[in-house]
């Protein structure tokens, strides 16, 4: 096969492909993140990096069999109350995947972006003349992740879900660095019957606390993790409590929410780490779809 992935990030529709087994002969990527791509070039230096997706008029490929993308959805995301849409300056770059299409014409495609509003989704629709599904990642992984899916590859709809939660995927506490825990007292608590087992204590400069802050929540090991995103510092890592002791999760259980090969991106730092896999796909709903091909 010869693939083109858009806004490939570290490469996960690589990744997939591989775990659907299937062969890929050329890897086109187009990625300007350096960290994302040192970890691509790490673990697949025969990949062909291209820049950023606006440059696809200048790109000469041969012919392409799969084109995939993951569009930024950060104008896009129902949580950002004054978002732009397909108008916004991010997440207008979906546009560049459409072109690259119609200009490569491949036999199939993949595109997978936020659950939105019903004008941008029925736009993408309506351009790509397939409904989209919603796949959420915790069907495969110990990760809440539901997700809009278009494509033609006629994959199988019906699936096995996986029962994984957070505890499944975590290492044991003897071997987590100590600069992953906190030392905070929980605000508020409500046992490990729910799946956000407290909040963080944290004060803000009015004097106000604000218990339903998603990135203070500890979540409780025996439900699935909240939605990775693309942090970079600042505290906002997912946490948990672990036999009694409030920590974030460590880069290889991020890698393990995102079905990612463990310490596939090991030579980054803890920050890059983070920001590259929540920007990422979970590995193994690609591959379900992707099997498809097969």
């Amino acid at each position: 096969m010869n693939v083109l992935s858009m806004f490939d990030g570290i490469s996960g529709c690589r990744l997939a492909a591989e775990k659907a087994g299937l062969k890929v002969d050329n890897y086109f990527a187009s990625e300007i993140d350096k960290y994302a791509i040192k970890c691509t070039q790490h673990n697949y230096p025969d990949t062909i990096q291209l820049g950023s997706v606006t440059q696809y008029d200048s790109w000469d490929l041969n012919k392409l069999d799969l084109i995939t993308a993951g569009s930024p959805c950060q104008d896009l995301s129902r949580i950002k109350k004054d978002g732009k849409g397909l108008q916004g300056d991010k997440s207008s770059l979906f546009f560049s995947y459409y072109n690259a299409l119609e200009k490569f014409n491949p036999d199939y495609f993949l595109l997978e972006n936020v659950v939105m509003n019903k004008q941008d989704e029925s736009i993408i629709t309506k351009l790509l003349g397939v409904e989209p599904i919603i796949i959420d990642s915790g069907d495969f992984s110990a990760q809440n992740r539901p997700r809009l899916y278009w494509t033609n590859i006629p994959f199988e709809k019906e699936w096995e879900k996986s029962e994984l939660v957070i505890n499944d995927i975590l290492q044991p506490i003897e071997e987590v660095e100590e600069k992953y825990f906190y030392n905070e007292e929980l605000e508020f608590t409500v046992g490990h019957e729910k799946r956000v087992y407290g909040t963080l204590n944290k004060r803000y400069p009015n004097g106000k606390r604000r218990l339903t802050d998603t990135t203070s929540r500890v979540y409780s090991p025996y439900h699935k993790c909240g939605t990775l995103t693309a942090v970079c510092g600042g505290h906002q890592e997912k946490k948990v409590i672990q036999e009694g002791r409030i920590r974030k999760l460590t880069p290889l259980e991020y890698e393990r929410l995102q079905c990612v090969p463990e310490n596939y991106t090991a030579m980054l730092s803890d920050s890059q780490r983070y920001k590259t896999l929540g920007n990422g796909w979970t590995i193994d709903v690609i591959s379900h779809i992707l099997g498809g091909l097969k």
